[in-house]
């Protein structure tokens, strides 16, 4: 009995009858209210302390269940938290196990190896520039060119699907929400480079050997381009681009060049470099310095850029003698007493 008289609905009806059993009794003490009236009035009383009690009741049933989804909302974070430890080993594991894949001996193995690792960069993005780093690293593998034994073109096949993937890991130029990557391919021997139409933060390929066509025509690059001591062997289609820096000192352009209407933001230096076919700046635009320093042209050049910069270095920057060469107001090409051709600045 004393146990039932502790639970909150028990005091509740018992304080509830005592209200109503008092109310009614001290009101019926006046002459003028009614036997119905003093009833009404004490059952008022009396539901008003069970309207309180179901509030209360109420109010500690919502406490409750906000416990229960505080402690299942907590549950779920931890084990958000477990599946993605679990999920980050599993991926350090397949990454561990494609890298060490790229050296093995069959040609089929490093091409899958390099096919999970790409799976791997598209399905976690934390991973694509560690993935981009390797792929380029195993371009940096030294590679004879013009070695035609069978091992080497099926080695070939495999850097050819490596050149592919990065291209495919790179966001469009015009994705300019996506998260921007860098390539190092400093000494890679490329083949039919294609980065066309990419987004890419720093490219270097300084002292890089590429052959046949070079496709880096309407990209983005927004570090800088290094392309220093350079071998190109076939075209460079670098037209419609958008770069910061560009640096080609001691490239060698064994093929022809085409620069026409791209936008370099930044300081640009051709020094030393050598053109050997048509070099085509047509509608080029220049922002900042460039610098032609002993820079030589042994073919047709087109140097109709937007504007000539300031500052632009000419010193010692040959055309092609018997050439007819194509210059923007401001520049002229004089020979020189021992039949070089220059490239000068016209006086005013």
């Amino acid at each position: 009995m004393r146990r039932a008289l502790k639970s909150p609905l028990a005091l509740t009806i018992a304080l509830a009858v005592v209200l109503l059993v008092g109310i009614s009794a001290w009101l019926l003490t006046d002459p003028k209210t009614t036997r119905a009236d003093a009833l009404r009035t004490g059952g008022l009383a009396g539901g008003a302390i069970v309207a309180l009690y179901a509030l209360w009741l109420n109010d500690r049933r919502r406490k409750v269940e906000e416990g229960r989804q505080e402690i299942e909302r907590q549950r779920h974070v931890l084990e958000s938290h477990r599946a993605e430890r679990d999920l980050e080993r599993v991926s350090d594991e397949r990454f561990a196990k494609a890298v060490e894949l790229l050296g093995d001996d069959a040609d089929q193995v490093r091409v899958g190896a390099l096919h999970a690792l790409a799976g791997l960069a598209r399905t976690r993005v934390a991973y694509r520039q560690t993935v981009l780093d390797v792929l380029c690293s195993y371009l940096r593998r030294p590679f004879e060119q013009k070695d035609e034994q069978p091992e080497n073109e099926r080695e070939r096949v495999v850097r050819q699907t490596a050149q592919r993937l990065i291209a495919e890991l790179l966001p469009k130029r015009d994705d300019t929400e996506a998260e921007v990557y860098n390539l190092d391919l400093t000494t890679a021997t490329l083949e039919q480079f294609d980065l066309s139409g990419r987004r890419v933060g720093e490219l270097t390929l300084r002292h890089a050997s590429l052959h046949r066509s070079t496709r880096f025509h309407e990209m983005r690059i927004e570090g800088p381009l290094w392309m220093t001591a350079a071998e190109l062997h076939g075209k460079l289609r670098l037209h419609d681009s958008t770069i910061g820096r560009g640096w080609f000192s001691g490239t060698k352009f064994l093929a022809a060049a085409h620069f026409e209407r791209s936008e370099f933001g930044e300081q640009v230096s051709f020094a030393g470099a050598v053109f050997s076919d048509e070099a085509v700046f047509e509608g080029t635009t220049f922002a900042d310095s460039l610098s032609l320093h002993r820079t030589k042209f042994d073919d047709y050049l087109d140097f109709r850029i937007t504007a000539v910069p300031v500052p632009l270095e000419l010193y010692h920057t040959l055309v092609r003698p018997e050439r007819e060469h194509e210059l923007p107001a401001g520049l002229e090409t004089q020979r020189q007493p021992n039949g070089d051709v220059r490239i000068v600045a016209v006086r005013p």
